[in-house]
């Protein structure tokens, strides 16, 4: 089973390294901004588009996969928000971030591609209905929090923003625009649907490799041991709390699989967005990513073996 996940999932993580490579070694940053920008707002949208537009076709999947998921986040994240506090002795928003790097995944690059290799694209609703409120619920979250750290008065009008901002986010809008479609039951024509496709193809390999020359960008040294303690928060505490809740609520395997491979998953770059927007912790958060990636090679198959997921 180990053997089998490791399998599948090892030509992804080549994708990754081959996008880390082709950076270090020449090609400009350039590139790599351009490609990020294609396929977070044109392929991995399309991708997510056409399948969510077959909607009354797509297997149904359980709600309570939210509970699962984002329960574990807030256990997830108080555990961060202590650890910040009592062994880094950091302030308010250091412990904010902090604690977010330790669950917010990077579901969008490395997620979908891995659900769709691991679990099969039975499983992509579930992931999808995930990425609908993960942006949303993480940065509100992460918003207030350094808010009232900082000033001790929530900002209503900030957590709009946020809001705004991430149903602006194309790959929440092509799931939302998708689902809506699909309600209407109405087939897409065959010219359109072939295109959407052909470019739904090349979502995965491109998302990958951007991912891997994203990673480029960052080094591992500075910041250490707040990393360091960051992959452990990210790649063992969550998974265990989202399985832990899964099988308290008993949700269906297919779903338990999802919501733990989606926890199992590295730290995601949107979380280094949040160090930079609040000025802390850049070069340790950036560290994470590059480490978490990289463990999670080896890390996301365990998990998966040890839950029993069955491979699509």
């Amino acid at each position: 089973m180990l053997l089998h996940l490791v399998a599948l999932t090892a030509p992804l993580f080549l994708l990754v390294l081959l996008g880390y490579v082709l950076t270090r070694f020449g090609w400009p940053r350039s590139a790599s901004d351009a490609l990020t920008r294609f396929v977070f707002t044109v392929a991995v949208p399309t991708l997510l588009f056409r399948l969510m537009s077959d909607f009354s076709r797509l297997p149904r999947v359980d709600p309570r996969l939210l509970i699962a998921f984002f329960g574990g986040c807030l256990v997830v994240y108080a555990m961060g928000r202590v650890l910040g506090a009592l062994v880094f002795r950091m302030d308010g928003a250091a412990q904010s971030v902090f604690a977010m790097g330790g669950i917010f995944s990077n579901n969008v690059l490395l997620g979908i591609p891995l659900a769709k290799a691991t679990l099969g694209e039975a499983s992509l609703p579930a992931v999808s209905l995930v990425l609908v409120f993960n942006s949303l619920t993480l940065w509100t979250l992460v918003t207030v929090s350094v808010e009232w750290a900082k000033h001790r008065d929530l900002s209503f009008s900030g957590i709009a923003r946020t809001g705004r901002g991430v149903l602006r986010n194309p790959v929440v809008a092509s799931i939302l625009a998708g689902t809506g479609f699909g309600f209407l039951d109405w087939p897409l024509p065959t010219v359109v649907d072939q295109t959407l496709q052909m470019v739904s193809q090349a979502a995965v390999p491109l998302s990958l490799i951007a991912l891997g020359m994203g990673l480029a960008e960052f080094g591992v040294r500075a910041g250490w041991r707040e990393s360091a303690a960051i992959a452990v928060l990210k790649l063992l505490a969550q998974p265990l709390a989202v399985y832990a809740l899964a099988r308290m609520i008993t949700l269906p395997p297919l779903e338990t699989s999802a919501v733990v491979m989606l926890a199992a998953l590295p730290v995601g770059a949107n979380v280094y967005l949040m160090a930079r927007q609040f000025d802390v912790l850049g070069s340790a958060v950036a560290s994470s990513i590059v480490v978490t990636t990289a463990l999670a090679a080896v890390t996301t198959p365990i998990a998966l073996t040890l839950i029993g997921a069955v491979p699509g």
